[in-house]
């Protein structure tokens, strides 16, 4: 590895963290010894970039801070194209264009042999079997997400039974035949999940969420077991 690609990586490594991380662990990730790490960290420093920390403490970069754009790999690419097109054939209208107008502006960046990746891909994403009614409803819960709002809408049970829901809207999962909203539920005074193609009168509320999205998503975790 050249010293510029591990430059490169050490960015990377630091770009995907948002904790303090050992110089010891770094230099383990990256293949190098604990000295060639942080000569690199005083060079990358050296040239402007907002990494904070000291040896015994870890290193983080700063939030904000911009990096210059970074040339992808072959698999980056592959990966993702290859996640864009599995959204755009499974989300709203809104999103799905997103998806495609992100894969325009990677292209557009991208030397040509990398480019080309994206319009003869080698990775294939079969067609989604999303209804109509569902991509309206994940338009409305996006909204409700996005802006921490509350959400309601009428909604049938497996066996058809209706009822009128309004929910704090947690997160969506997006599972290969159906889309899937977790939310703590007003009716039933506990979290709930809501399968998207069985909601119908979807709508954003301007009433906001009584806490943070963020506090009821650790508040989810820890009801599904899924801390730690």
């Amino acid at each position: 590895m050249s010293r510029a690609e591990r430059l490169l990586g050490l960015m990377q490594n630091l770009r995907r963290r948002r904790a303090p991380v050992a110089g010891s662990a770094l230099a383990d990730e990256l293949g190098v010894s604990l000295r060639t790490l942080y000569r690199d960290i005083a060079s990358l420093q050296a040239q402007g970039a907002a990494i904070e920390g000291e040896a015994g403490f870890g290193y983080v970069l700063k939030p904000g801070f911009d990096l210059p754009p970074l040339m992808f790999t072959l698999e980056e690419v592959e990966a993702l194209a290859l996640g864009a097109r599995w959204i755009e054939g499974r989300a709203d209208q809104g999103l799905s264009r997103a998806a495609g107008d992100a894969l325009a502006k990677i292209a557009a960046v991208l030397p040509p042999e990398r480019a080309a990746v994206l319009d003869w891909p080698t990775l294939l994403v079969a067609a989604g079997a999303q209804a109509e009614a569902e991509g309206a409803a994940l338009s409305a819960v996006r909204k409700a997400l996005n802006e921490e709002r509350k959400l309601k809408f009428a909604y049938a049970d497996k066996d058809g039974r209706r009822s009128q829901r309004k929910v704090w809207p947690v997160a969506v999962g997006f599972f290969e035949q159906v889309r899937m909203l977790a939310a703590w539920c007003e009716t039933r005074v506990a979290f709930r999940h809501f399968r998207l193609d069985r909601m119908t009168e979807v709508a954003a509320l301007d009433e906001r969420l009584p806490r943070p999205r963020r506090t009821l998503l650790i508040d989810w975790r820890r009801a599904e077991g899924l801390e730690g």
